[in-house]
């Protein structure tokens, strides 16, 4: 048997208890069995691997998640798939079947992320039991028909010398952003969407002390870092009843009762953001965040358009947050080449003259490896007991 069809998904399915592997290659044998095929052990565990993606996996895209190079897989139509490889994303020859056979993909994806798609409801933000971040859209908000974003969580931490090979660190950095840690500075880590924020916030958190507790609030699970006493809080989307929604304010609140050394949040995208600055200006050092953000200089902006969700004024959020974050760490992606990403700017989170909230350059680093100190350095050397070395030029 080289095809898998409808008919044969459906005898297999029939027979699938739990779902685990077990079960599902003795209901692909069975049914095999009566279809009058023969299969030997290799064939048996291709088709079993087949089956087992088209009933509770991404079906012939599973491939490409299962793929450690790959971060995102993108669906524009039945033979219009794209991956994205080291920053690069180029076309596959996968053919998805008809605009049909996309929409059921996506309605399956939503389904086993326990969401709702259909006309009713036509896009779609949820987590597959993998962790992996599913986005769908059906027409008529897709107009040339279903559009499915994939985008796969990898739970591998680098260490900060791995970080330093690959080009993401200037070797002076490393001194700085150990002491960062060490210190318990709380950090804001900013960037575009797959500048390599949460790659770096792993590695940060990978250097805390094992004899503390790191607590982290996320809406997919997808840090991951080299610490034995992590425990992970992961918002909750509404039923398809619309209820059991659990936010990721609501996480923080129940976070900070969870006997926190330190408190994650891997994202602040909304109003979430306003418990966050409260639980950092309440005594718990060392914690972080990430932002999104197109540079460091524009994180006060970012930081005072979420705020407002919560009904703060800029005044408040600048007392709040020049007091709650030590540090914004910045990573760029290179225009010359999407696959390079580094941290750019380590910058000193404080209030201006007038008493706006600035973020003031410490260290300002080129894709070349090369860095120079900004006006801000000496204020945070001096908070890092670095004042002596400085980073590296």
């Amino acid at each position: 048997m080289t095809t898998v069809g409808p008919e044969f998904l459906d005898a297999v399915r029939a027979r699938v208890g739990g779902g685990t592997v077990e079960s599902v290659a003795a209901a692909v044998e069975a049914a095999a069995r009566e279809a009058g095929a023969v299969l030997g052990s290799t064939a048996l565990g291709s088709l079993t691997r087949t089956v087992r993606d088209e009933l509770f996996g991404a079906g012939r895209l599973q491939a490409f998640l299962d793929d450690p190079e790959v971060t995102d897989v993108l669906v524009n139509g039945p033979r219009d798939v794209w991956v994205e490889r080291a920053g690069r994303l180029a076309l596959t020859g996968v053919d998805l079947g008809g605009a049909d056979d996309v929409r059921s993909l996506a309605v399956r994806l939503a389904a086993a992320g326990g969401q709702r798609l259909d006309d009713a409801s036509p896009a779609v933000d949820a987590r597959l039991p993998d962790g992996t971040r599913l986005h769908a859209v059906l027409p008529p908000v897709a107009d040339a028909g279903a559009l499915i974003s994939l985008r796969a969580v990898r739970s591998r931490a680098f260490t900060l010398d791995q970080l330093v090979a690959s080009g993401t660190l200037t070797p002076g950095l490393v001194p700085v952003l150990r002491a960062l840690v060490a210190t318990r500075a709380n950090l804001l880590v900013s960037g575009a969407t797959g500048s390599g924020k949460t790659t770096l916030l792993a590695a940060l958190l990978s250097l805390v002390p094992h004899d503390e507790r790191i607590v982290v609030v996320e809406e997919a699970g997808e840090l991951s870092p080299r610490h034995p006493h992590v425990v992970r809080l992961l918002a909750r989307h509404a039923n398809v009843d619309g209820a059991g929604r659990v936010d990721l304010a609501d996480l923080v609140r129940h976070a900070l009762r969870m006997r926190p050394d330190r408190i994650v949040l891997g994202e602040c995208r909304g109003a979430e953001v306003r418990e966050v600055l409260a639980a950092l200006n309440t005594g718990h050092d060392g914690g972080c965040a990430t932002v999104h953000a197109n540079a460091a200089a524009d994180v006060p902006a970012r930081l005072e358009a979420l705020a407002s969700l919560a009904g703060m004024s800029r005044d408040s959020v600048a007392a709040q947050a020049s007091s709650a974050f030590d540090a914004v760490l910045h990573l760029r992606r290179t225009a010359a080449d999407r696959g390079r990403r580094y941290l750019a700017e380590v910058g000193v989170v404080r209030r201006d003259a007038a008493g706006a909230l600035e973020v003031a350059c410490a260290v300002r680093c080129d894709p070349s490896g090369a860095s120079e100190p900004g006006p801000a350095w000496s204020a945070l050397a001096a908070r890092l007991g670095l004042a002596a070395i400085g980073p590296a030029r």
